[in-house]
């Protein structure tokens, strides 16, 4: 049996794993943020990902890859240490609380 990559479940396994590492380092941005909320953002970004791959190719699913990476690396290393957020640890809460959009109450 040889090991393959030319599924889409290549797609699917890097995405999930750059989800989980990014839930375990970041947390504490989404400490507010419902279960049912990452969730979708997991399967929305993952099934984006397959589509972009099995539509225009792997090049162009590393291509957004590295598209949501930059964005995430600009918001973590640059725009909130700029506005006195920590990058890392969203500390202090109310100064990054600031700048998340306010939450929504259902009716």
């Amino acid at each position: 049996m040889t090991l393959t990559t030319d599924t889409l479940w290549f797609e699917v396994a890097v995405m999930t794993g750059v989800f989980a590492v990014g839930q375990i380092f970041f947390k504490n941005f989404a400490a507010r943020t419902p279960n049912w909320q990452r969730l979708l953002k997991l399967v929305f970004f993952t099934a984006l990902a397959c589509t972009v791959s099995a539509t225009f190719g792997r090049a162009w699913f590393f291509v957004l890859l590295g598209l949501l990476a930059s964005a995430v690396l600009f918001i973590h290393a640059l725009y909130l240490p700029l506005h006195g957020v920590n990058g890392l640890t969203g500390e202090p809460k109310a100064k990054y609380g600031a700048r998340r959009p306010p939450k929504t109450e259902n009716p």
